[in-house]
């Protein structure tokens, strides 16, 4: 159980600052590193995110089926957008270097750069997602999202939905457990088809434990009157402390290299090929 999708407290500076400065700090980067096509700045945002996570000391077995997951999506979609347009770097750069092939479907270098920079955007993007998610008490993220500007009712929703995260996991593997015990093989040696009733088996009573629970909080929610005031308080919320500045100015930074080099490349494209 020590491997489960969510929030853990750790001694970490990462751990101890607000929500609200890590949500600022995750769009701002997101949303630069997702405009950009910069090679060298989307470098360093991998090289970024590596370290916080290093200094997160967020272990790979708590988000290996996340990684997993997006690793997969990500070739899915390298993919798709090498056989659906293959000329597509040669539009955006405007010079056409052949690596292989003829006509429609040759793959050029040009082609290739701007996969390199959709793979740098997954890679960096992960991290910092991982981070936030890892790092952020549920109910402090859900404060940070009402801080800026988010309803709150809104925000709480985003709050339940971390919290139910680990709860899910959790009674998936007691009724895997349990189901294992009743002489249901779902394991890799099993064949398909046994796995996949294997896997309805525990689908089922997953789905109305879920059900079951989301009617226990829902009442519980009504019996307190949420939703009554237009405003509310949190108990989790912190005020900002040094090291929140720092990374919310360290953000702006970033954000601030990023908008010179948009200048210097006059537009969001760096095109090593002219």
């Amino acid at each position: 159980m020590n491997n489960l999708f969510g929030y853990k407290q750790r001694d970490t500076w990462i751990n101890h600052t607000t929500g609200t400065a890590k949500l600022i700090g995750f769009l701002a980067l997101s949303t630069m590193g997702m405009i950009s096509y910069d090679t060298r700045f989307l470098f360093g945002l991998v090289v970024l995110a590596v370290v916080l996570m290093r200094l997160s000391q967020i272990k790979y077995r708590e988000y290996a089926l996340m990684a997993k997951l997006v690793i997969v999506f990500a070739m899915i979609n390298l993919v798709m957008v090498a056989v659906l347009a293959p000329q597509y770097g040669v539009q955006l750069y405007g010079t056409r270097h052949v690596v292989f092939g003829t006509g429609y479907w040759t793959i050029t270098q040009e082609q290739l750069f701007y996969e390199f920079n959709l793979l740098l955007k997954y890679l960096f993007s992960l991290p910092l997602a991982i981070i936030l998610l890892f790092t952020t008490n549920p109910s402090e993220f859900a404060a940070g999202l009402n801080k800026i500007g988010v309803p709150y009712k809104i925000a709480y929703s985003f709050a339940i939905t971390l919290r139910y995260i680990p709860d899910v996991q959790s009674d998936y593997r007691t009724i895997s457990l349990a189901q294992q015990a009743r002489g249901y093989e779902i394991s890799k040696k099993a064949p398909l088809l046994a796995r996949s009733k294997g896997a309805v088996q525990i689908i089922l009573p997953l789905v109305f434990a879920s059900l079951n629970r989301i009617e226990t909080i829902s009442q519980a929610m009504e019996l307190r009157r949420f939703g009554r005031e237009k405003k509310r308080s949190w108990y989790q919320e912190q005020s900002f402390a040094t090291r929140d500045i720092v990374m919310i100015f360290g953000a702006g930074a970033v954000v601030i290299i990023g908008a010179i080099l948009f200048a210097q490349n006059d537009g969001r494209l760096y095109n090593p090929f002219k």
